[in-house]
């Protein structure tokens, strides 16, 4: 067990100290910021606008509510996966240069070391992610604050639970590499790829039927909807609140995926957990299986 601490705090310092690695984890959120500060704001605004019954408006201080819940739900949702890839690039990192075979001819067990990547790998996801939280949090606060205590809890929860996932997918797929030339490609088709299939750059309403069946079988896809859930239902409340009709509501929540839709039916939040934490527990668990046969062979 103190094995295994000192090496899940010699992962954590050496994520945090390579400049490389800890800056290539932001690039995400600073790209979704970038594209917000563009653009993407202004188009979010519209398709809020959109599903709104002719001749109603709302006031800007809601508006900038709705649109801040539905950035920082899709800046979450991505960098939760990213960083876990990012900071799960030390363990191949540790193969390119030979550390790891150090490491092994030490008195360390196989399942140990591997436990202190995947550990250490959570602890940095979390730092970064939750951190990231933090700074989306502050800004709901001064363009449109509609959230309660129960939904900022809420929120983290779900950073913590896709940070879980983020770890155990990232920790399948490193298992496999083992150049630098292999985390770049991996690093620029994860930053590149991820927001798109799990809704968080556009919504999975958006998508045509055959690629929205596909999306809804991924669990990342789950994950976004949850934040979305979090981030904006204080502001849609507010919205019903102040005297919009619910169908002009529900359109709104339904255009952003605050309710996804499996096969026509709508899927609840329990069940949204149900799949996201399933997925996680069942990869840390192939996770597992695979350092298990590892060690056999």
């Amino acid at each position: 067990m103190k094995t295994a601490v000192i090496l899940t705090k010699r992962n954590i310092k050496l994520f945090f100290k390579d400049r490389g690695m800890f800056f290539t984890s932001l690039i995400t959120p600073a790209i979704l910021l970038v594209l917000y500060a563009t653009f993407l704001g202004r188009v979010y605004e519209s398709s809020f606008s959109a599903g709104l019954p002719e001749g109603m408006e709302i006031s800007d201080n809601l508006m900038n509510g709705l649109v801040g819940g539905q950035l920082i739900s899709s800046i979450l949702a991505v960098s939760c996966v990213t960083v876990a890839f990012c900071s799960n690039f030390l363990s191949v990192q540790d193969k390119a240069t030979g550390t790891v075979r150090d490491l092994k001819m030490s008195p360390v067990k196989p399942s140990v070391l591997s436990a202190a990547y995947y550990f250490a790998s959570l602890v940095s996801t979390l730092i970064v992610c939750v951190a990231a939280a933090a700074v989306c949090l502050v800004y709901l606060g001064f363009t449109g604050w509609y959230l309660s205590a129960a939904d900022v809890l809420l929120l983290l929860a779900d950073v913590l639970l896709l940070a879980l996932f983020g770890t155990s997918l990232s920790s399948i797929i490193n298992f496999f590499l083992s150049t630098q030339g292999q985390i770049s490609a991996v690093g620029s088709i994860v930053s590149a790829g991820y927001g798109f299939i799990c809704g968080a750059y556009m919504p999975v309403s958006q998508f045509s039927e055959g690629l929205k069946k596909a999306v809804m079988l991924l669990p990342g896809t789950y994950g976004t909807s949850l934040l979305r859930n979090h981030a904006l239902r204080g502001a849609l409340n507010e919205l019903g609140g102040a005297g919009f009709p619910s169908e002009a509501v529900k359109v709104i929540g339904d255009t952003v995926d605050y309710t996804l839709y499996f096969f026509g039916e709508a899927v609840s939040v329990p069940v949204m957990y149900a799949v996201l934490g399933g997925a996680a527990v069942l990869l840390a668990g192939v996770y597992l299986l695979m350092n298990v046969l590892q060690k056999k062979m």
